[in-house]
């Protein structure tokens, strides 16, 4: 059986770490990585400036590529919990999973801005992994940043 490989896309808040923990409940494994620098480094803009995270994430993105390998070789379903925002990134990723004999499903979770706002606003009270604080000026920013998938293969999920 080909082992599946979801990669989730979608700005912070969307709900990709909830379908993820999904997943995880039905024997997929889940790679998280917010949850690795979270563990290793702490809060977001708390522990650590916001500023020093691409710098404290690249080292678990490249291990996370290499556990993602490694799961694909064992024959494991797998959900990567990270955003993947850029289409130059989604690309490569669907490229690592075939080359290694996967089968990818590009799940994109799109979300308006207002119930992202409402959905941070309830995130922002708390303190775990997954609880990056995001204040609306920095949600523009993501915006900015983000690559709408379109013709990429990507499956729409509403949440």
């Amino acid at each position: 059986m080909t082992p599946t490989v979801y990669l989730l896309v979608g700005l912070t808040g969307s709900g990709k770490t909830t379908h993820a923990l999904t997943l995880a409940e039905r024997g997929v494994v889940r790679l998280s990585v917010d949850e690795e620098v979270h563990r290793r480094h702490g809060r977001y803009g708390v522990d650590y400036h916001e500023g020093d995270y691409f710098a404290l994430e690249r080292p678990v993105v490249q291990e996370m590529r290499e556990r993602l390998v490694a799961e694909i070789r064992a024959g494991h379903d797998v959900v990567l919990d990270h955003g993947l925002w850029l289409r130059e990134q989604r690309e490569d990723y669907k490229k690592l999973v075939e080359q290694h004999g996967g089968r990818w499903r590009l799940l994109y979770f799109a979300v308006d801005r207002e119930e992202l706002l409402r959905r941070l606003a309830e995130r922002n009270a708390r303190a775990d992994a997954n609880a990056l604080q995001v204040t609306p000026e920095a949600l523009d920013d993501f915006y900015a940043r983000f690559d709408v998938p379109r013709d990429e293969g990507e499956e729409l999920i509403t949440t």
